[in-house]
């Protein structure tokens, strides 16, 4: 399943002289780029770095556990892409650049795509999801695929964030005993340890924001029908998307730019009224002079080490020119809230099992088999935790069901026009900000999670845009800022996250301390 380790010594003496001198940790996609570009370093060279750090630090060291499964090709398409460059193709900024994917995006090559589920382990996908098609067409190298909290997290209740039957743990690289947050969980971890350039995640409802949040990153959620979902691993057609993860809002957009585009594969993008948009061109650091930002009051309150922080980012917002709308309310989230859990459950039975269509040689091929194939396997599938909403699913109507259909439709009009279409309109605002959730918390397999707070439900709820950027750090562990709006908003939100970031410069590289602060959960 890693073959490229055992190869790692024989590998990195072959490198070039130059890389030794180039330093690949919190290296930006820019400055691979540019080392590329002179001839510093190869393509062959960054995968020959990141395999070996991977091994240092993901394997041994601080054993993060964050990679699922390395690329046996990955070197291999490295020397086509040295061999464009030479030949004076360059593909673009991503031209020759390693990232990873989380372990739900199909490729179609030799890795396995399981959404960390032992039953999903067979044949590999037999086509790339369509982002991981663009990321390729891009020039980056997937490097590899990254661990998650299995079946996206939506598999039971109690589950620990980042634990896969097929990938075990992942570990927060600033405290070891802490969560990475979930279900992007290994693609938050690998991003923040500089495995690789830059990760892509998935989200249905906080699953790029948390971790990113809780791994110092700049992690970007988008509108539904900007980014093809084609060839992921679903829980809802209504809410799931893929987005970047990474060390800074410039690498983000960059990989956003490769991401986005309509595909036939996936309707929610063909005719989506989704703007071309140059996502570097919104990377203005006066982006913030002169707008109006929101502030969500009744997403804080829940932590008051957070509560500085954002006391601290509200002022940052202050001085970089934006006007402070404070007190903005919500008063449609509760409700939109108790619809989310019907639609999820209704739209992960059809389609779950509409993509599981798609695969073969694998021991399922429906969310029963799924079930039947975990109870089988209860010892080391279901030891730490249940599948409370796989039966649930499997139990629904589906799609057809006149209470999911009163529920989906509930719910965008709750989140979206009554919700952040409605406050953005009363207040005209440009953006709505809070807290993008609490510090990390201890993983715990018996007890499960207990995060505390999180902004990322009416972005989710609607198919709205949302993004986390580091807003500095709670007794050592990093939290973050959300900033979400209306629909395809992504350039200015994109924005307004650099023009905060380039004023704050809050990010701080990981620890890998062994254990968090005892105050981190008060």
């Amino acid at each position: 399943m890693r073959p490229l380790i055992a190869l790692l010594p024989l590998l990195l003496g072959l490198a070039s002289p130059g890389l030794r001198a180039f330093e690949i940790e919190e290296a930006s996609i820019e400055q691979l780029a540019a080392a590329q570009e002179a001839g510093t370093v190869s393509s062959q060279d960054l995968v020959r770095a990141y395999l070996e750090r991977i091994e240092r630090i993901d394997r041994a060291g601080p054993r993060i556990n964050s990679v699922i499964e390395l690329n046996p090709e990955a070197l291999k398409i490295a020397e086509g892409l040295d061999a464009e460059r030479a030949a004076g193709k360059v593909r673009g900024p991503l031209h020759g650049v390693p990232i990873l994917l989380k372990d739900n995006i199909d490729t179609g090559d030799a890795m396995q795509t399981s959404a960390g589920s032992l039953a999903l382990v067979g044949e590999p996908a037999a086509q790339d999801a369509t982002v991981a098609a663009r990321l390729r067409e891009a020039g980056a190298v997937i490097l590899g695929k990254t661990n998650l909290s299995e079946w996206a997290n939506f598999r039971g209740r109690r589950s620990s964030s980042g634990w896969s039957s097929r990938g075990g743990q992942t570990r927060n690289p600033y405290a070891l005993e802490r969560s990475p947050c979930g279900s992007s969980s290994g693609s938050g971890a690998a991003a923040a340890a500089s495995l690789a350039a830059a990760t892509i995640g998935t989200e249905t409802d906080g699953s790029i924001l948390c971790p990113s949040s809780v791994n110092g990153l700049v992690g970007i959620k988008p509108s539904i029908g900007l980014v093809s979902r084609a060839g992921i691993v679903p829980i809802s057609s209504s809410q799931d998307t893929a987005g970047p993860m990474a060390r800074s809002v410039r690498d983000a957009a960059l990989l956003l730019q490769a991401m986005v585009g309509s595909d036939p594969r996936d309707p929610s993008t063909v005719d989506s009224g989704a703007p071309e948009v140059d996502f570097l061109a919104a990377l203005d650091a006066n982006a913030l002079k002169g707008a109006r930002i929101g502030v969500v009051r009744e997403l804080a309150g829940f932590h008051r080490g957070v509560d500085a922080r954002f006391e601290a980012a509200i002022e940052a917002l202050r001085e970089a020119g934006a006007e402070i709308v404070d007190n903005v309310g919500l008063p449609t989230r509760a409700e939109a809230s108790r619809n989310e859990l019907t639609v999820l459950v209704h739209e992960f039975r059809d389609d779950l099992n509409a993509y599981l269509a798609t695969r073969s040689g694998v021991p399922v091929k429906t969310i029963d088999e799924v079930i039947a194939y975990n109870r089988l396997h209860s010892g080391s599938v279901l030891r730490w935790f249940g599948q409370q909403w796989m039966e649930q699913a499997a139990a629904s109507d589906g799609m057809q069901a006149p209470a999911y259909l009163r529920a989906r439709d509930d719910a965008r009009r709750l989140a979206g026009p009554e919700g952040i279409d409605a406050a953005m309109a009363e207040h005209r605002l440009d953006a709505l900000i809070g807290p993008s959730t609490g510090p990390a918390w201890r993983v715990d397999w018996v007890n499960g999670d207990s995060p505390s707070g999180g902004s990322s439900g009416m972005a989710a709820i609607s198919g709205y845009p949302s993004i986390s950027v580091p807003m500095g750090q709670v007794h050592g562990l990093p939290v973050g800022l959300t900033l979400f709006g209306a629909k395809f908003s992504e350039a200015k939100l994109i924005g307004y996250a650099y023009a905060f970031e380039q004023a704050t410069q809050w990010r701080r590289p990981p620890t890998y301390a062994e254990r968090g602060p005892a105050g981190a959960e008060e």
